[in-house]
């Protein structure tokens, strides 16, 4: 009977874990063609004089090597940085500037429209 229970723990954990690194995968991607585009622009940049200065060394595959070399190395650091995350044990609902992952909303923004004053908070009540 305990080892069905320790054995069950073990899978939940796994599972605990598998899940926190495929939405902490999901949330640095979004982050980084967000928040990080003029990053990527300037790699985009950095990558295309690295090939056309490569390009006269080996001909055929300088793109290839480039390109490949820059999204290997962006796919690495998003896996890396959500393993590390999961592995620590953050998980991602403990991040308060993550509400918008967890579909909960903002309290601080409230919207106020132009007929809110005539329509919002009336206490009406039918004659019942």
């Amino acid at each position: 009977m305990a080892l069905t229970k320790s054995q069950n723990l073990v899978t939940a954990y796994g599972f605990a874990m598998i899940k926190s690194f495929l939405i902490w995968t999901f949330t640095l991607s979004v982050c980084l063609l967000v928040v990080g585009f003029p990053l990527v622009m300037v790699m985009v940049v950095i990558g295309s004089l690295l090939s056309i200065a490569l390009q006269s060394v080996m001909p055929v595959s300088a793109v290839l090597l480039v390109a490949g070399g820059l999204i290997g190395a962006n796919v690495l650091a998003v896996m890396a940085g959500a393993a590390m995350l999961s592995l620590k044990g953050v998980h991602p609902h403990e991040v308060k500037w993550l509400n918008w992952l967890s579909g909960e909303e903002n309290p601080l923004h409230n919207s106020v429209y132009a007929a809110c004053p005539l329509t919002c908070d009336m206490n009406l009540k039918s004659p019942v």
